[in-house]
């Protein structure tokens, strides 16, 4: 039998001591019984909103959608629990949201209007409701459409994206049925807003199983709507006489985002579209071999129209386009330090992890290992030319000092002469030691 925090017990207590039905729903008890900690508590009852407010002081509602919010309090954090009054939905005039909501009489008529089986299962704290077989579905690892499919996916798009989530979240497999459905309804994902599609697709690539669900998403035929470029890949092969890549460009891009390390969404999101300049640079010479000349330049542009179409955040945006725009950096033991601060400029500090994170998986995704003797020597090198400024603003002297010691005013004399400094500490002829810089503005003085 399913076991409930003490505190959750508590919280359906109140609703029944007063003579009302309350179910925890949806993804509380999919995780549950997954053997998952969880962190939806939602709930549904036969108690209408005004009636649950009645029973919490702090409670707040705010909705047409009848959902009552109550906060509770425990120990060292605040839980919000939302709790939603039995209902029915019809008319989804702009496939999203009903036109019209009713009260209903019973947890089953609630449960009908869910999206999958999965998550149209409700625990009273000892019986389970399960009127459309979800717990069988979880066993066999199945995501299936509550009812008909066709009716569920036109009543909210963006279900169908949620279809393709769960799957990659949970590693299930899509009923063929509801499969189908998918795939006859895509184009209705046009009438969702990019927030929603946004937030949708950073789960699926945040998820364990990102890289097949980007490929149901191709299959299923929702990134023709979603992320065009990147369906544009699979048509562009790679494998030629001098060439390491053993993928077409698209695949190549899936099996990269497989492989990479990195749980950060942007990063994870940059190396799905690192090479998708490739398309615009594809030529091919007589003697066969496949050329894709400055893609990673035409990329970061496609990149930046990505981001906004997407509504990404500036600084979600300027990372997206750094780590696509300098994704194909030479790692050369030769290499010099200038050319390595150059290279940490262009990526951004803060960048540099993430940067080297999409680097081994585009090397595991074209066939290659993970590493290699001259990227972990480049690695070090990273590191140790950090330690070195990186621009004038890091030197241990600034323009105060520089009036004092050449009797100054403010003016453009000051930065020349503070670039001149930075330019022989970057050259390794001073030492970015306050000391020493101090003598070398000095000699300056006496120079001039």
């Amino acid at each position: 039998m399913l076991k409930l925090p003490e505190y959750v017990q508590k919280f359906m207590r109140a609703f029944r001591d007063k003579g009302y039905e309350i179910y925890l729903v949806g993804g509380g008890v999919r995780d549950l019984l997954l053997g998952k900690e969880t962190n939806n508590w939602d709930f549904t009852t036969s108690a209408k909103p005004e009636e649950i407010l009645k029973l919490f002081e702090n409670a707040f509602y705010h909705n047409k959608y009848g959902t009552v919010t109550v906060p509770i309090k425990l120990k060292d954090k605040t839980l919000l629990f939302e709790v939603t009054p039995f209902r029915k939905e019809s008319g989804y005039s702009d496939f999203r949201h009903p036109d019209k909501i009713e009260w209903a009489n019973t947890v089953e008529e609630d449960l009908a209007r869910r999206d999958f089986t999965i998550n149209a299962i409700a625990f009273d704290g000892e019986k389970l409701i399960d009127p459309f077989g979800g717990q069988k579905d979880l066993k066999n690892k199945i995501i299936r459409a509550v009812g008909e499919p066709d009716r569920r996916f036109q009543e909210d798009a963006l279900r169908l994206m949620r279809a393709v989530r769960f799957a990659s979240q949970l590693g299930f497999q899509i009923e063929p049925k509801t499969y189908q459905s998918i795939v006859k309804n895509a184009y209705l994902i046009k009438n969702i807003s990019w927030e929603r599609i946004r937030d949708e697709f950073f789960k699926i690539l945040q998820s364990p199983y990102s890289a097949d669900g980007i490929l149901v998403l191709k299959n299923t035929g929702l990134l023709h709507y979603i992320l065009p470029e990147l369906e544009e890949c699979f048509k562009t092969p790679q494998k030629s006489p001098k060439r390491h890549h053993i993928y077409d460009v698209g695949t190549h891009l899936v099996e990269s985002l497989r492989h990479c390390p990195s749980k950060d969404v942007i990063t994870r999101f940059a190396t799905l579209i690192h090479d998708i300049g490739k398309p615009k640079t594809f030529k091919k010479t007589e003697e066969g071999v496949i050329t894709f000349y400055n893609h990673e330049v035409v990329g970061a542009k496609i990149a930046d129209r990505i981001a906004r179409r997407f509504k990404l955040s500036n600084k979600q945006r300027d990372k997206l386009v750094r780590l696509v725009r300098f994704h194909q950096f030479t790692v050369d033991e030769k290499q010099t330090d200038k050319a390595l601060r150059r290279f940490i400029r262009n990526v951004g500090k803060e960048n540099l992890e993430d940067m080297l994170a999409l680097r081994v998986a585009d090397r595991i995704g074209s066939g290659a290992k993970p590493s290699s003797w001259r990227l972990e020597l480049f690695k070090k090198r990273l590191k140790e030319v950090q330690k070195q400024p990186f621009s004038i603003k890091d030197l241990k002297i600034d323009g105060y000092d520089v009036m004092k010691i050449l009797g100054l005013k403010p003016g453009p004399k000051v930065g020349e002469v503070l670039k001149k400094v930075f330019e022989k500490v970057e050259r390794g002829e001073v030492r970015n030691e306050r000391e020493e810089l101090i003598e070398e503005v000095k000699k300056l003085k006496v120079q001039n």
